[in-house]
């Protein structure tokens, strides 16, 4: 699936794809009692309101024509109870098609939900979190939908025309000839106009969605946009916007407008022949009054089930995408996923070995981020790792973790090819902190649990402690039981960052990972945070990524990554003998800060004197 595909929202297969019909109306066998039970209430709501055209047409002939009071009784006490039959059979079907879609929307979420769990971090590199949402909210939306109310409409359409037909070659089998003929006509020219109306209300979506994005930058950027006057250049984009979505709600009203008067013409055509026969066929004494009455309810009434069957076509199309959009993520493969025979050794604490290892992001082969990568390290050093943007500092990470795995050459953890290892016995034995903190929503006590669902309160508060984060969270009005918002919106950064770092405290992970975790955080906070990494990393296999050297000048190893591989590597002081990259990126970081320091300092003395 192509990375241009998944930002095409409104973009809909025209073509019939009989598959992906199937296989959506697959997904209702699970619960078949829903679907059988509305299909023979729909079917029996369709043979009762056809009967009871035909009853009128008793009630006519036999009671009313020929002054029988007596049938006249009988026939409307049937007609009554024929009424509250039907009320039954629609509260059935429509009780059953309501679960049936609900059932449906809830297993196809589940699905998506499930799968997503298991794919690997590649895949959400390159498909939008916008894509993917809309999966699970819209698309299961227009499934459900067409499997319970689609599926029931066109039953319901189905059943009556075809119903009603054999009434009517029941009653007077040369008029029925003529309505026969009427109906195609009818369901052609619905099934078209459905179309085209479609096409124009996707082109309203389409647009309005560009209006509201030029809305929102309008909004957003209007310092900009004032600073460089662009305010008419604005205003005539915006212009042709609007003029676009205002032609093609237009061009869909007319549409809607026109169809209907359409197909009432064509149902009119059809009473008014049905009227001009009948009334010869009365004269010869082929067919009754209560007859011709009731020709013209059947051809009136038909009107509907060709409307609905012909929206559930046009619908179709939609449903038909969403289905191989829904059908595209279920069936994504893993693109890492364990062998046949994998096995978790038990821990992961031992020496981790790259071995002429070389690796690219997806079809990029030319531009290997690693490329014959070698490096041993050993059980409980801490690797610092510092570099270029771009260089494969993360992607060494990324490795480790087995979120990718390389093309080429092996990556051993304590003796094994990781690769014979199963990823649950890696990523549970892994701990990362990163940059960009990420809290659930609920309570500071919910988030560390993360790190380990069967840990104990005394075990989450000690977690707590050694990351520094326990003294700032008994200030908090509930302490541990404060909700943190939405991704933690309601607590600083550095606070976010202390509670992941508890969490992974908490996990008691065998390796140790730090993504530039102190980059956004202020001074005091750093030292917090680098005194829970001090304790978490004892004993540890650790892995840092920073930018701010002052925090890795303790780390066993530091490793300059450039080039696809290791420039130089040594210990803080054996990388400052060497003078060269790190030398020149610390004695450049050292003169900012202190830069920084003497300006506020001063601006602090000519605060004083003021």
């Amino acid at each position: 699936m192509s990375e241009h595909e998944h930002f095409e929202e409104e973009e809909f297969n025209t073509q019939f794809n009989g598959q992906t019909v199937l296989r959506i109306l697959k997904q209702g066998l699970p619960h078949w009692p829903y679907m059988a039970t509305f299909l023979f209430c729909i079917s029996a709501v369709a043979g009762v309101e056809s009967y009871m055209t035909f009853l009128s047409k008793r009630i006519i002939d036999e009671g009313i024509v020929v002054r029988d009071l007596d049938q006249l009784t009988s026939l409307i006490i049937q007609y009554g109870g024929l009424i509250l039959v039907q009320a039954v059979l629609v509260f059935g079907f429509i009780t059953a098609a309501g679960r049936l879609g609900e059932r449906v929307q809830y297993d196809l979420r589940k699905k998506m939900f499930e799968r997503l769990q298991g794919l690997s971090l590649s895949y959400y590199n390159r498909t939008p979190v916008g894509w993917l949402m809309s999966r699970v909210t819209s698309d299961t939306s227009r499934v459900g939908e067409l499997v319970s109310w689609g599926f029931l409409d066109t039953v319901w359409g189905i059943t009556n025309v075809l119903i009603a037909m054999a009434f009517m070659f029941y009653i007077n089998w040369r008029l029925a000839l003529i309505v026969a003929v009427i109906i195609p006509l009818l369901t052609v020219v619905a099934a078209q106009f459905q179309k085209k109306i479609l096409v124009e209300y996707r082109t309203v979506r389409k647009t309005n969605s560009k209006i509201t994005g030029a809305y929102n930058e309008s909004i957003t950027g209007v310092r900009v946009v004032k600073a460089l006057r662009r305010e008419e250049k604005n205003h005539e984009e915006f212009g042709v916007l609007t003029n676009e979505m205002h032609n093609a709600a237009f061009r869909a009203a007319w549409l809607s407008a026109l169809f209907l008067p359409t197909v009432q013409l064509i149902s009119a055509a059809g009473v008014g022949a049905v009227i001009w026969y009948g009334g010869w066929q009365y004269d010869s004494g082929f067919i009754t009054i209560g007859g011709i009455q009731a020709f013209i309810s059947y051809v009136t009434f038909m009107l509907w089930p060709i409307q609905e069957m012909a929206r559930v076509y046009a619908e179709m199309q939609q449903a038909i995408a969403s289905g191989e959009r829904i059908f595209s993520l279920i069936d994504a493969v893993p693109e890492i996923q364990n062998k046949e025979g994998a096995i978790d050794p038990g821990s992961l604490r031992g020496d981790i070995v790259f071995d002429d290892v070389t690796f690219w992001y997806d079809d990029e082969k030319d531009k290997p981020v690693l490329e014959e990568f070698n490096l041993h390290i050993k059980q409980g050093d801490t690797i610092a790792l510092v570099g270029p943007t771009g260089a494969g500092k993360s992607t060494l990470v990324n490795l480790v973790c087995r979120f990718f795995e390389p093309q080429i050459g092996t990556i051993r953890i304590a003796g094994h090819d990781y690769k014979d290892l199963t990823l649950h016995s890696i990523h549970s034995r892994i701990g990362m902190v990163l940059q960009t903190p990420h809290l659930f929503s609920g309570t500071i006590r919910e988030n560390l649990r993360y790190g380990r669902l069967d840990a104990t309160d005394a075990e989450l508060e000690d977690a707590a402690k050694l990351a520094g984060a326990d003294s700032f969270i008994r200030e908090l009005d509930k302490g541990y039981d404060t909700e943190v918002g939405e991704g933690g919106v309601l607590l600083s950064v550095g606070q976010k960052q202390l509670i992941s770092l508890a969490r992974a405290v908490l996990a008691n992970p065998d390796i140790f990972v730090m993504d530039e975790a102190t980059s956004s955080v202020d001074t005091l906070t750093e030292a917090l945070i680098q005194q829970g990494m001090e304790q978490l990393m004892e004993g540890r296999t650790s892995f840092i990524i920073a930018h701010r050297l002052s925090t890795i000048k303790r780390a066993d190893k530091i490793l300059v990554i450039e080039g696809g591989g290791v420039s130089e590597m040594g210990t803080h002081a054996e990388l400052i003998k060497q003078r060269g990259h790190y030398y020149n990126l610390y004695t450049k970081q050292f003169r900012e800060e202190m830069f920084g320091q003497e300006q506020a300092a001063l601006h602090e003395e000519e605060a004083v004197k003021a």
